[in-house]
Protein backbone atom coordinates (compact mmCIF):
# COMPACT_ATOMS: atom_id res chain seq x y z
CA UNK A 1 0.00 0.00 0.00
CA UNK A 2 1.37 3.41 -0.95
CA UNK A 3 0.87 6.90 0.29
CA UNK A 4 0.04 10.21 -1.31
CA UNK A 5 2.09 13.32 -0.56
CA UNK A 6 -0.14 16.24 0.45
CA UNK A 7 0.97 19.76 -0.41
CA UNK A 8 -0.53 22.99 0.88
CA UNK A 9 -1.91 25.61 -1.48
CA UNK A 10 1.62 27.03 -1.85
CA UNK A 11 2.92 23.65 -3.11
CA UNK A 12 4.93 23.02 0.07
CA UNK A 13 4.23 19.99 2.29
CA UNK A 14 1.47 20.68 4.81
CA UNK A 15 3.81 19.40 7.48
CA UNK A 16 7.29 17.96 7.87
CA UNK A 17 6.81 16.70 11.43
CA UNK A 18 5.70 14.14 10.41
CA UNK A 19 5.75 14.46 6.64
CA UNK A 20 2.24 15.12 5.31
CA UNK A 21 1.33 11.87 3.62
CA UNK A 22 -2.05 10.17 3.62
CA UNK A 23 -3.28 6.76 2.46
CA UNK A 24 -4.11 6.72 -1.27
CA UNK A 25 -7.78 5.90 -0.53
CA UNK A 26 -8.14 9.13 1.49
CA UNK A 27 -6.52 11.06 -1.38
CA UNK A 28 -9.10 9.64 -3.82
CA UNK A 29 -11.93 10.73 -1.47
CA UNK A 30 -10.52 14.26 -1.26
CA UNK A 31 -10.26 14.33 -5.02
CA UNK A 32 -13.93 13.37 -5.47
CA UNK A 33 -14.93 15.94 -2.83
CA UNK A 34 -13.06 18.49 -4.99
CA UNK A 35 -10.85 19.64 -2.13
CA UNK A 36 -7.57 18.88 -3.90
CA UNK A 37 -5.92 18.89 -7.32
CA UNK A 38 -3.88 15.89 -8.42
CA UNK A 39 -0.38 16.92 -9.50
CA UNK A 40 1.20 13.50 -10.03
CA UNK A 41 -0.09 9.92 -10.24
CA UNK A 42 1.38 6.44 -9.99
CA UNK A 43 1.94 5.55 -13.65
CA UNK A 44 1.58 1.80 -13.24
CA UNK A 45 -1.26 1.73 -10.70
CA UNK A 46 -4.91 2.27 -11.59
CA UNK A 47 -8.07 1.73 -9.61
CA UNK A 48 -11.25 0.59 -11.31
CA UNK A 49 -14.97 0.63 -10.78
CA UNK A 50 -17.65 -0.55 -13.23
CA UNK A 51 -17.77 2.92 -14.79
CA UNK A 52 -14.33 4.46 -14.08
CA UNK A 53 -10.62 3.74 -14.35
CA UNK A 54 -8.19 6.23 -12.87
CA UNK A 55 -4.55 6.37 -11.75
CA UNK A 56 -3.85 6.50 -8.02
CA UNK A 57 -2.71 9.99 -6.91
CA UNK A 58 0.95 10.25 -5.84
CA UNK A 59 0.98 14.01 -5.10
CA UNK A 60 -2.01 16.23 -4.37
CA UNK A 61 -2.28 19.92 -3.52
CA UNK A 62 -5.04 21.49 -1.43
CA UNK A 63 -7.26 24.04 -3.15
CA UNK A 64 -7.06 26.23 -0.05
CA UNK A 65 -3.97 27.47 1.76
CA UNK A 66 -3.82 26.37 5.40
CA UNK A 67 -1.83 28.52 7.82
CA UNK A 68 -0.84 26.45 10.83
CA UNK A 69 0.52 27.44 14.19
CA UNK A 70 3.92 25.85 14.34
CA UNK A 71 4.23 24.65 17.92
CA UNK A 72 6.35 21.54 18.31
CA UNK A 73 4.71 18.75 20.31
CA UNK A 74 6.85 16.77 22.70
CA UNK A 75 7.16 13.36 21.08
CA UNK A 76 9.93 10.81 21.11
CA UNK A 77 10.53 11.22 17.37
CA UNK A 78 10.80 15.03 17.68
CA UNK A 79 13.20 14.74 20.61
CA UNK A 80 15.43 12.29 18.72
CA UNK A 81 15.35 14.68 15.76
CA UNK A 82 16.27 17.64 18.01
CA UNK A 83 19.28 15.64 19.22
CA UNK A 84 20.02 14.32 15.68
CA UNK A 85 19.72 10.69 16.87
CA UNK A 86 22.83 11.20 18.98
CA UNK A 87 23.13 9.81 22.50
CA UNK A 88 23.63 12.81 24.76
CA UNK A 89 26.01 10.86 27.00
CA UNK A 90 28.37 8.90 24.69
CA UNK A 91 27.80 11.08 21.58
CA UNK A 92 27.37 8.08 19.24
CA UNK A 93 24.61 8.19 16.62
CA UNK A 94 22.01 5.41 16.61
CA UNK A 95 18.95 4.20 14.72
CA UNK A 96 15.55 5.18 16.12
CA UNK A 97 14.87 1.74 17.61
CA UNK A 98 18.18 1.76 19.51
CA UNK A 99 17.43 4.98 21.40
CA UNK A 100 15.54 5.83 24.58
CA UNK A 101 14.29 8.91 26.36
CA UNK A 102 16.40 9.80 29.37
CA UNK A 103 15.12 12.08 32.10
CA UNK A 104 18.07 14.26 33.17
CA UNK A 105 16.40 14.65 36.57
CA UNK A 106 14.89 11.18 37.04
CA UNK A 107 11.13 10.90 37.49
CA UNK A 108 11.74 9.21 40.86
CA UNK A 109 13.47 12.40 42.01
CA UNK A 110 10.72 14.73 40.78
CA UNK A 111 11.74 15.11 37.12
CA UNK A 112 9.06 15.69 34.50
CA UNK A 113 8.71 14.52 30.91
CA UNK A 114 9.36 17.85 29.23
CA UNK A 115 11.59 19.25 26.51
CA UNK A 116 13.91 20.79 29.12
CA UNK A 117 14.34 17.60 31.17
CA UNK A 118 14.61 14.91 28.49
CA UNK A 119 17.43 13.93 26.17
CA UNK A 120 18.15 11.17 23.69
CA UNK A 121 20.18 8.31 25.14
CA UNK A 122 21.31 4.95 23.80
CA UNK A 123 20.02 1.96 25.74
CA UNK A 124 23.43 1.22 27.25
CA UNK A 125 24.00 4.76 28.57
CA UNK A 126 20.45 5.02 29.88
CA UNK A 127 20.86 1.72 31.73
CA UNK A 128 24.22 2.82 33.19
CA UNK A 129 22.74 6.13 34.37
CA UNK A 130 19.72 4.39 35.84
CA UNK A 131 18.10 6.48 38.57
CA UNK A 132 21.20 8.58 39.07
CA UNK A 133 22.32 11.89 37.74
CA UNK A 134 24.37 12.57 34.64
CA UNK A 135 25.34 15.61 32.62
CA UNK A 136 24.24 15.42 29.00
CA UNK A 137 26.54 16.74 26.25
CA UNK A 138 24.02 19.48 25.40
CA UNK A 139 21.51 21.11 27.68
CA UNK A 140 17.97 19.99 26.72
CA UNK A 141 15.78 22.72 25.21
CA UNK A 142 12.42 23.20 23.54
CA UNK A 143 13.09 23.56 19.81
CA UNK A 144 11.33 25.92 17.46
CA UNK A 145 9.28 24.35 14.66
CA UNK A 146 11.56 25.59 11.87
CA UNK A 147 14.68 24.35 13.73
CA UNK A 148 13.26 20.82 13.64
CA UNK A 149 12.08 21.17 10.04
CA UNK A 150 15.63 22.13 9.07
CA UNK A 151 16.97 19.08 10.84
CA UNK A 152 14.22 16.86 9.36
CA UNK A 153 15.31 17.89 5.88
CA UNK A 154 18.78 16.45 6.61
CA UNK A 155 17.34 13.04 7.51
CA UNK A 156 16.29 10.35 5.01
CA UNK A 157 12.70 10.47 3.72
CA UNK A 158 10.88 7.40 2.41
CA UNK A 159 10.18 8.41 -1.18
CA UNK A 160 7.12 6.51 -2.42
CA UNK A 161 7.02 8.10 -5.88
CA UNK A 162 9.84 9.66 -7.92
CA UNK A 163 7.89 12.93 -8.29
CA UNK A 164 8.06 13.55 -4.53
CA UNK A 165 11.67 14.68 -4.96
CA UNK A 166 10.38 17.67 -6.95
CA UNK A 167 8.30 18.88 -4.00
CA UNK A 168 10.55 17.97 -1.08
CA UNK A 169 13.71 20.00 -0.44
CA UNK A 170 15.74 16.96 0.51
CA UNK A 171 19.37 16.44 1.19
CA UNK A 172 18.89 12.65 1.50
CA UNK A 173 16.36 10.19 0.11
CA UNK A 174 15.81 6.76 1.62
Amino acid sequence: MSDTLVLNGDHQPLNYLPLSVIPWKQAVKLMFLERVHVLESYEDWNIRSPSLTMPVPAVIVTKEFFNFKKKVKFKKYNMYLRDLYQCQYCSDTFAYQDLTIDHVLPISKGGKTTWTNCVTACKECNTKKGNGFGKPIREPFQPEYFQLVGQRKTQPFAIKHKSWVTYLPLSKAA
